[in-house]
């Protein structure tokens, strides 16, 4: 058995730095709130009017959503300078770490949920492949990215599996200009380059929009302290990267709205010299919008999203495939509005998930997904609105079916505060891999799938209150979770007829719960100053197996306490030139976590490891000439910070990094 114990000691201090940048709000606010017109900065802090899609599934101003949605904005994307999505979680959402495996494949824990249970979307679509139960987060880059809506909470009803933790929708741009080309390039320390391009046409009836990204970074060596407790990681991997994606529109009609994509991802990850690791993915999909009529939308996609690994051996020059993931999806959607202002939605979807993995049992598997669903969105009056939804799936492998509701209410006694509770039930059918895997995990143990597991199913509470008043916003949001049997791999054991082998089994565990809470402050002044402060509290409580033995997660457990921070100021010099400068910054508290000694001698036991709290900040500059070329200079990991020990759940930085980067819009 594994225990696990949580350092809570870093609260006070994070607590402290939340009150000072609340007061520093206030200083700042006092000489300029009466600046700006208060209906203006209103809907520009917020982006209230903001079109947003993913809480409903239906249109709806930011403002008006009864659903608790986070946008990320362009803007917001630009100033982190981010290449992925997990480079961009990181900087800007509180209660998100990434972790690594022996290989520094990387896990995601988003407020105690892992990243098989967080739905990733790209414009609405869902992404084949994971490696360590996650989405390949490099293939998600911010290239030409408008926006990403981030709903918390379970969203199954919606969703379907592996949204019960919530769902974080990648949403990019359209082409609004008649013709529009960015370029970007950057250069930073251990061999990063990054290059970015942009083209965008609008003719007529007609648009498209290509963006294509190059991404390199070179292996590194970090250097560890005498005597580690735990395996360290002694290389940094670096890798190659090219992503191309085309976005085409065409309007035969006022009413229709016809599109397509197409998309192509390859990394190259190097960490055997001779033989390195090469994954891809194909992706593309149709989709037509018919407005019926004032009252009646109609929407019909097709999409289809294939991701695959390989190894290529350079001395033979052939390149050998191990895994591939292929889904085939069709999905139709209608949306009725009433005079009263009610809408009613009504959905199916059908996905065939085809999987081919050396290391499942049979090598390749099918399974066909069907599903079908119905939401009301009721406007009770002018304060109360109250969202109602149910889903049903069944998925042909085992016969398995589920039955999810959801429900939200958002009340608004006056018109600066905004308060929201929600239900929903969220599950997640075990995967293909979880059912039928079977793969010696380097002479350590066997992992080995468990055809006979049951889907988790969680039941997520949300309250949340929102308010904006004049240049500030404030948000707080609590949430609970209860996971019943949970999907996780269980203790190592040997079989009777095999004594020296270990194996590690596939399980369902009897019960998880979790309690996070947020809080928010953020604030604009007509000076150019914009600033924005989140914190985040996470409590798991012990997992227990069905008897009783209690668990530690199945990848790293949430950090307890974070915090992420971000000051903007920008500048207008002269009619030609304009400065911005910014400061964003997280800090993550301690935490402990029981592992192996030895893991090829589990008798050797456990033992306790630290990893103690860090903080990480950037510092930026950007100048703008003519609205048209841009040079930044940026200094990553502002105060140097180096672990003692690069563990799996630590930063892999190695101090300081000095990255410029240039661009130009034409």
């Amino acid at each position: 058995m594994i225990n696990r114990t949580i350092i809570i000691s870093d609260s006070e201090n994070i607590f402290k730095l939340f009150l000072s940048f609340c007061c520093l709000f206030c200083a700042l606010s006092s000489s300029s709130q009466n600046e700006m017109e208060t209906d203006s900065l209103y809907n520009f802090l917020m982006n209230l009017d903001e079109v947003v899609v993913t809480g409903t599934r239906v249109p709806r101003l930011l403002k008006d959503t009864p659903i608790q949605t986070r946008v990320i904005s362009a803007k917001e994307i630009e100033r982190s300078d981010a290449t992925d999505i997990q480079d961009l979680l990181s900087q800007i959402m509180p209660g998100v770490e990434f972790s690594y495996a022996m290989n520094q494949q990387t896990h995601m824990n988003f407020g105690g949920f892992g990243g098989q249970s967080v739905l990733f979307l790209i414009d609405g679509e869902r992404l084949a492949g994971e490696t360590m139960d996650d989405v390949d987060f490099s293939r998600i880059d911010m290239n030409n990215v408008e926006r990403i809506e981030v709903v918390r909470g379970a969203s199954s009803a919606l969703y379907g599996s592996s949204a019960g933790g919530g769902v974080i929708n990648i949403i990019t741009k359209r082409a609004s200009k008649k013709w529009r080309a960015d370029l970007q390039f950057r250069n930073g320390r251990h061999g990063n380059r990054r290059y970015m391009v942009c083209l965008d046409n609008k003719f007529r009836r007609f648009s498209n929009s290509l963006s294509a990204t190059a991404y390199r970074n070179d292996s590194y060596d970090v250097k560890n302290g005498p005597e580690p407790v735990a395996r360290v990681i002694s290389t940094i991997y670096g890798h190659r990267m090219i992503s191309v994606r085309e976005k085409l529109m065409y309007t035969p009609v006022e009413n229709l709205k016809l599109s397509g994509r197409v998309a192509f991802y390859m990394k190259e990850l190097p960490r055997d010299i001779d033989m390195p690791e090469r994954y891809r993915s194909y992706s593309g999909g149709l989709k037509g919008e018919w407005l019926i009529s004032g009252d009646d939308r109609l929407e019909i996609s097709y999409a289809f999203d294939q991701y695959d690994k390989s190894q290529y051996r350079r001395s033979s020059g052939a390149e050998y495939r191990n895994y591939s993931n292929v889904q085939n999806s069709i999905r139709a959607f209608w949306t009725h509005s009433f005079s009263s202002g009610d809408i009613l939605s009504a959905g199916a979807d059908y996905m065939r998930d085809w999987l081919s993995n050396s290391k499942l049992i049979d090598e390749n598997k099918i399974q066909n997904n069907l599903d079908a669903f119905l939401q009301y969105d009721w406007r009770v009056n002018e304060r109360w609105e109250i969202v109602g939804a149910a889903r049903y799936d069944w998925f042909s492998e085992g016969r398995l079916s589920r039955v999810t509701p959801k429900i939200s209410a958002c009340y608004s006694p006056v018109r600066s505060l905004r308060l929201r509770v929600a239900y929903g039930l969220g599950f997640r059918a075990p995967t293909l891999k979880e059912k039928y895997y079977e793969f010696d995990m380097a002479g350590i143990w066997i992992v080995k799938g468990n055809p006979d597991l049951k889907p988790e199913q969680c039941n997520n509470v949300d309250l949340s209150a929102e308010y904006t008043r004049r240049n500030y916003n404030f948000t707080a949001s609590v949430s609970y979770n209860n996971v019943r049997n949970r999907i996780a791999t269980g203790l190592p054991h040997a079989e009777p007829s095999e004594p020296n082998q270990l194996y590690l089994d596939y399980i369902n565990l009897d019960s998880y719960e979790s309690v996070g809470a947020e809080l928010s402050a953020q604030a604009a002044w007509n000076c150019g100053i914009s600033a924005r402060l989140s914190y985040a509290w996470t409590y798991e409580k012990n997992i227990r197996d069905k008897e009783g033995n209690t668990f530690n997660s199945q990848y790293m457990p949430p950090r307890p306490y974070s915090l992420t921070a971000n000051i903007n100021w920008n500048k207008f010099i002269s009619k030609n030139y304009s400065l911005n400068l910014g400061v964003n910054g997280r800090v993550l508290s301690g935490v402990v976590n029981s592992e192996y000694k030895d893991y090829y001698d589990i008798s050797a036991g456990v033992t306790d490891v630290r990893y103690p709290p860090y903080t990480l900040w950037k510092f930026s500059v950007t100048q703008t000439f003519f609205e048209r070329f841009k040079i930044s200079a940026t200094l990553d990991n502002l105060f140097n910070y180096r672990p003692k020990y690069y563990y799996m759940n630590t930063p892999l930085t190695d101090g300081i990094s000095f990255i410029v980067s240039v661009g130009i819009t034409i």
